[in-house]
């Protein structure tokens, strides 16, 4: 009976020494993190196999396209359509890419790294959320990410280096919206017609006007440029749409009553070359309907008399 007891005392001794021999357990580092949107950069997302990443976007979301579909994988809901999430599905190393775009036409590029279920070490990033860029003239504090009041651009003192390596670049004279005598409406119940448009060494400035023809009143969201190619069928609809970068833009107002008007002005570098079957367009949307966009064509190079 004796012996019994010591054997349950030595096994009951071998297993706590076990218990306290083994390595604790390794948790990830939790990351959350939030970017402001640059559809000219790649950003790096980590994940690790037996955890889940969200990647929330400012727009809804149209695709998601991924290099590697075998290693990873990528969920998108219509009931979330802001939100992606992304996983390995391999407890090997991995690496790819994925492109998301969005119904306004934004391309975001993100590089896939999975170091694998043998490495706990290093971070995982549980949420990536991006935000829309501000604009260099923003409202008063209770303005959202939408147009301020009207604001003058004209140059303001800035530090001689952005980053310390590029040199600044701002516009250099003061530009106000005029409104075109003769307007050329596009568009429903929101309508866009494009003025003047003017070129100074690749710089357009298109003038736009904005007519509310609604009957409730409307928020604007920033304008932008896109340079978009057209399919070849009948209806011409749009196939793919790359956004050029604004440097500035001003408007004289945000919110348009029924029935109101608003002019703007929108400044940006012209890209060097396009193709044949692309166009340039000024896009202007409502706040409670930025998947309904007007889309308006600009000049791709300013009319005789209006370079400068």
């Amino acid at each position: 009976m004796r012996s019994c007891w010591i054997f349950a005392y030595l096994i009951t001794l071998s297993y706590c020494l076990a218990q306290t021999d083994s390595p604790p357990k390794v948790l990830p580092d939790a990351r959350i993190v939030r970017l402001t949107l640059d559809t000219q950069s790649v950003t790096v997302l980590h994940l690790r196999p037996g955890y889940i990443s969200s990647v929330r976007l400012p727009e809804d979301v149209s695709s998601v396209v991924l290099g590697n579909p075998g290693t990873f994988k990528a969920e998108h809901s219509e009931a979330e359509p802001r939100l992606v999430f992304l996983k390995p599905i391999t407890a090997s190393p991995a690496e790819t890419n994925a492109l998301i775009t969005t119904r306004t036409g934004r391309e975001i590029s993100l590089h896939l790294v999975s170091v694998g279920s043998s490495d706990r070490t290093g971070a995982v990033d549980f949420v990536l959320q991006y935000d829309l860029p501000h604009t260099l003239l923003l409202g008063n504090s209770q303005s959202s990410f939408v147009i301020g009041p009207t604001k003058s651009l004209a140059p303001e003192p800035l530090p001689s280096t952005v980053g310390g390596n590029a040199p600044a670049t701002r516009i250099q004279e003061p530009i106000r919206p005029q409104r075109d005598p003769n307007p050329h409406w596009q568009g429903k119940l929101l309508q866009v017609a494009v003025g003047r448009v003017t070129e100074k060494d690749q710089q357009m400035t298109v003038e736009f006007s904005v007519l509310n023809a609604s009957s409730k009143t409307i928020e604007l969201l920033p304008p932008q440029i896109q340079l978009a190619s057209r399919s070849n069928d009948k209806h011409k609809k749009t196939v793919k749409a790359d956004p050029v970068p604004i440097k500035d833009y001003t408007i004289t107002i945000r919110r348009l009553p029924p029935g109101a008007t608003a002019d703007g002005v929108v400044v940006f570098d012209r890209p060097s070359f396009k193709e044949s079957r692309e166009q340039m367009l000024l896009q202007v949307a409502q706040a409670e309907g930025v998947d309904q966009p007007v889309l308006v064509p600009v000049a791709f190079v300013a009319p005789d008399g209006e370079a400068r």
